[in-house]
């Protein structure tokens, strides 16, 4: 099997950060000659630990797909980089994994969640690109597609728990110290909000992106049109998504509603059998998903898996992910692995 030129785009940011990571665990490196970590001309020349070798991230300049000879790359700089930079890569003849909104609804890109739909990542050979769906998406699509199978789903109402990781590391950064200074009790104006719309320690924002003109955010319609996409059906979906004072880990509440009513022990039997998906889900010894033991681990936790008291056909469940990883870089690697095997 050919060895790839594997490049990051982001390396220092705290996705990009996180990939590296992953593929330390996923032992990848057996299929990668080379990786090279891109960044901004401002973090240039920043360390980023890969298998314990130390390398200097280099400035993403237009040639540097062909410069290096990459074969494949992973961007995560965000939405304006993208749009910028991959056109430059795909041109080289480099496949693209984007972890931004950028390409997820272009018709031609593929939109991929590999225990979902892997059946995609082939379709990459007509643009050269593969979207990794947005993070709140991938945990609630894992969870949605052996149920779907199971039962067929008529309709999803979801409200997500999104923690600040997912509006960067400056946001994180805000979130700390808020926190610290309302525990200072110095009440120092410095620590107001800068990213998020509102002061986030110890409060719940009900907006993430900007409100559309229909009332919703563009995250929620984010959720509402990738879960059509990936799923390969229109699916009825309603979100609101909030952002919590939590710094990693995505939660969601969700509620199902499948054409007909189910036996609760088939939807415990299908979820445990979920690849990617651990049942976590013991409520007599008060053991469920939470964030703080969820936190750098590559699966999506369910629990408090209960049938509705009024209607049979209606499921609720929770679900937890880091987003960091699962959300983002785990799927982006998983995309990898499979896309390595494909070449």
């Amino acid at each position: 099997m050919k060895k790839i030129n594997l490049a990051i785009v982001g390396a220092t940011g705290a996705v990009g950060s996180e990939v590296f990571r992953v593929l330390e665990e996923f032992n990848l490196d057996e299929h990668i000659e080379n990786i090279y970590p891109f960044s901004s001309k401002r973090s240039a020349g920043k360390q980023v630990l890969f298998n314990t070798k130390v390398l200097k991230s280099i400035e993403l300049e237009e040639d540097s797909f062909e410069k290096y000879k990459i074969d494949i790359a992973i961007f995560s700089a965000g939405g304006s980089i993208s749009s910028k930079f991959v056109p430059y890569a795909t041109k080289n003849g480099t496949i693209v994994i984007d972890n931004t909104s950028h390409f997820r609804m272009n018709e031609d890109v593929p939109l991929v969640v590999p225990e979902v739909n892997p059946e995609k990542i082939e379709d990459y050979k007509t643009t050269n690109i593969i979207a990794n769906p947005n993070c709140s998406t991938i945990q609630m699509v894992q969870v949605l597609k052996p149920l779907d199978e199971l039962l067929k789903i008529q309709r999803v109402d979801v409200s997500t728990y999104q923690s600040v990781s997912g509006a960067g590391n400056q946001a994180t950064e805000e979130l700390f110290l808020q926190m610290q200074d309302i525990f200072s009790l110095k009440g120092n104006d410095d620590f107001k909000q800068r990213v998020l719309p509102h002061k986030i320690a110890l409060n719940c924002i009900p907006q993430i992106d900007n409100f559309l003109d229909n009332a919703y955010t563009k995250e929620e319609v984010k959720m509402m049109e990738e879960t059509s996409k990936i799923l390969g059906r229109e699916i009825p979906l309603s979100a609101t998504c909030v952002r919590v004072p939590v710094a990693s880990c995505h939660s969601e509440a969700l509620s199902i509603r499948f054409d007909n009513e189910f036996n609760i022990n088939d939807i415990y039997r299908v979820l445990e059998k979920a690849e990617n998906v651990e049942v976590f889900d013991d409520i007599n010894h008060l053991e469920y998903p939470m964030p703080i033991i969820c936190a750098g681990k590559n699966e999506t936790f369910v629990g408090r898996i209960r049938q509705d008291l009024f209607d049979k056909s209606i499921l609720h469940l929770w679900v937890v992910a880091d987003n960091l990883r699962v959300g983002a870089a785990t799927n982006a690697v998983r995309i990898l692995e499979k896309l390595i095997g494909q070449l």
